[in-house]
Formats: structure tokens, C-alpha cells, sequence
């Protein structure tokens, strides 16, 4: 299949998911066109049926703002012609569905479109009655419609009141991307350690996120004082965004600032999750969690919230622990109780690898886009 890819090209979830999707596909022998505004930053080496096609959008002084939406369209119509692609696949209903649809138009060709929902494209922008009918029109018109989570497609229909059938298809991690930690650390692991102050007799946190207040950082801290009261343990908080220097400040009024690391963005993400022994992730809105679930291929256990898709990702006391969103003493209760029984941590570590491998492999979830890429082909959409 020829197969054009519109996401965003930064660190976030939908963009990750949508660029290791296509690296999968490419590797299986279908041709991927990438029509983004950069090169996606997880696409780390060459692929011979792997194209990237850059979205260039000029400055005009007849428009207010620079016209993205019409210069992505056009740009994937343009590939769509050139290179006679057979579907689309759209991450974000606005403004990728919609610009999808509208070079489906210019075109003139009868090209399927796949749309992905994410979460943001939803749960913030479904709020905003001036795009809730763009984000509509882009659901409508897609072929198929899919979602991170059964909790997406749910609040998908609530907030948009949509009829389109919409099919949940979890996020996935790339396992060559995260290796499981060898329970006994290298030392390399060590090394990394050292470099930030760790000592081998501590137990390591970490939450990663953009800092942003759904986040919930000021529950993990509050998390962490709880525990640092009875185990020797850092937590690592990697990240940047908004509430960066006020979680600063609160790890300070609680005598915490040397315990507390804030390491900023770091692209090896994976590195400090070999050195990790808890993923933290308390959001009060998550549609999926692909930082929690790419902790967990690496062997971490988690304690999540109930936010979201979070409860299908964790599997309450099987394979980590989900509590009350801002529920500190529950979390910090659950932590200490892993943290001092090894044999428990043990257990529900294996079942959490079991479980990461049974229904978020990579090649599962492909699998699954494969399937609804044909049905969409045949004229089989429902």
C-alpha cells in the first residue's frame, strides 16, 4: 500500500505514535509518505520506501496568520497525485482530518482516509464550540475512525455527538526502543546514576510529562515527600512546560530540592527508565499514557490515576496500581508497599511484562491499522 502520514513532528504521544506506526508499515514493505512540517524526530535513519515531504508555509501580508491549514492541504494533495497514494492517515481530527478531506477535494481522487484521535483534539479542543463542528466534519469525513482508548471513543461521542463508528486501538511501544532492565544494573546504569546523585541504596521515581497542570505534578511530589519520609529514594522528573518553576518552588518549600531532579527534555528517555524502579503518571485527564506504557516495556511498575485511558493501560493490583486522581496517600501507600516487599514488586513486575507483551506489541497493534487500511480499500468501512 502507498500510504501518506500527516501528525505532528514533535515529542508528544500522537506524534511518536504516528511516526513509529509508519516506520513498522515501511519495514513491512508498504510505502510511507511522511507530509509533515519537519522530519518526525523519532525517524533516525533511512528507509528506501520511507519519504518525508516538507510542509513550507510563506509569510503573505494578506493574511493575519500564516495560512498552514490550505499549504498542508495542498501539499498532501500535491503527494497524493504524484505518488498515486492509495489512503491517508491523519493523527488529529483538527487540523489533519479536515485538511486531509480538503485535499482529498483538490486531488480529484478518491483516496480513503484513516483518522486517529488522540486526546487533545477532543478533550480540549471538543470544548471550544467554534471548532467543535471543524472536529466533526473532519470525523465524519473520514473512512475510519479510530482512538487511543475505549475512554476517547467514549468521550468522543459525548462532547462531539458523533454517529461515526469509532474503534479503539491502543498505542504501542517499539520494543528495540525500551529493553526490559536486567534485574541486576549494568554498568552503564550505574554510571548514569552517579552523574546525577544517586546512590546505590536508593530507590528511583520518575514522571515524565510537559509540565503541563492536568499533569497533576504537585500530587507526584507530594507522592514522593510521602515516601522519601520512609525509603532512600530520588525522584526523576523529566519534562519541561508551564508549571516547571512553581513545581520548582513546591520541591523546595518541602525540603526536597536534593531530592527532587529536574533533568528538562532529554531524548533518550529510555535511559533513565533502566535506572527507575516506579513511573509515577496521577494525571487528571489522560487519554492514553504512552509515557506509562513505554516505562512499563522497560520493567517499570506504575502507579497511575484513574484519569482516562490509564485504567486500561494499568490493571489495578496485576500489574501495577490505579488510584483517586490527586490522591497522594494512596499512591505513596502503594509505593511503600512495593518498594519494601521485592518479592510483591517481583510478581507484579512479570505479570506487567506479560501483560505489556499480550496487548501492546508492535506488531498486534499494526496488525490492527493493516487490517482497517484493507477494509478501507475494499470498501468495507463499518
Amino acid at each position: 500500500m502507498k500510504i501518506g502520514i500527516t501528525c505532528y513532528p514533535s515529542m508528544g504521544g500522537s506524534g511518536i505514535i504516528a511516526t513509529e506506526l509508519g516506520i513498522k508499515l515501511a519495514e513491512r514493505g508498504h510505502d510511507i509518505h511522511f507530509i509533515t512540517s519537519n522530519i518526525p524526530f523519532r525517524i533516525r535513519k533511512p528507509l528506501p520506501n520511507m519519504t518525508f515531504h516538507q510542509v513550507e508555509v510563506n509569510q503573505y501580508a494578506v493574511f493575519q496568520y500564516p495560512p498552514y491549514d490550505i499549504t498542508l492541504s495542498t501539499k498532501i494533495a500535491e503527494v497524493i497525485n504524484e505518488y498515486d497514494l492509495d489512503l491517508l492517515h491523519m493523527h488529529y481530527a483538527v487540523p489533519h482530518a479536515v485538511c486531509g478531506i480538503l485535499a482529498k477535494h483538490m486531488s480529484k481522487k478518491d483516496i480513503k482516509i484513516m483518522t486517529t484521535l488522540h486526546g487533545t483534539d477532543i478533550t480540549v479542543l471538543g470544548y471550544d464550540h467554534s471548532l467543535k463542528n471543524a472536529i466533526k466534519f473532519g470525523i465524519d469525513g473520514s473512512d475510519v475512525v479510530t482512538s487511543v482508548s475505549q475512554s476517547l471513543a467514549q468521550q468522543t461521542y459525548d462532547i462531539i455527538e458523533t454517529d461515526k463508528p469509532i474503534v479503539p486501538i491502543y498505542n504501542f511501544v517499539r520494543e528495540k526502543e525500551f529493553p526490559t532492565k536486567p534485574e541486576v544494573p549494568t554498568q552503564s546504569d550505574q554510571q548514569l546514576k552517579d552523574c546525577y546523585g544517586i546512590k546505590a541504596d536508593e530507590k528511583v521515581l520518575i514522571h515524565v510529562s510537559n509540565f503541563r497542570t492536568v499533569k497533576r505534578i504537585d500530587t507526584i511530589i507530594d507522592t514522593f515527600a510521602k515516601v522519601h519520609q520512609s525509603i532512600p529514594s530520588k525522584l526523576i522528573l523529566l519534562g519541561d512546560g508551564p508549571e516547571l518553576m512553581a513545581m520548582k518552588e513546591k520541591a523546595r518549600q518541602l525540603d526536597l530540592e536534593d531530592h527532587v531532579l529536574f533533568l528538562g527534555k532529554q531524548n533518550w528517555v529510555s535511559a533513565f527508565y533502566q535506572i527507575s524502579d516506579l513511573v509515577l503518571l496521577l494525571s487528571e485527564k489522560e487519554s492514553f499514557g504512552l509515557t506509562l506504557l513505554e516505562a512499563m516495556k522497560s520493567g517499570v511498575v506504575p502507579i497511575g490515576s484513574t484519569a482516562g485511558g490509564i485504567k486500561e493501560v494499568i490493571k489495578h493490583e496485576e500489574t501495577g496500581y490505579i488510584v483517586d486522581i490527586g490522591d497522594s496517600h494512596a499512591a505513596s501507600d502503594y509505593a511503600i508497599l512495593l518498594l519494601t516487599n521485592p518479592e510483591r514488586y517481583k510478581q507484579m513486575q512479570a505479570r506487567m511484562l506479560e501483560d505489556v507483551a499480550e496487548r501492546f506489541a508492535s506488531d498486534l497493534i499494526t496488525d490492527e491499522y493493516e487490517y482497517y487500511y484493507k477494509q478501507m480499500l475494499e470498501g468495507n468501512n463499518d
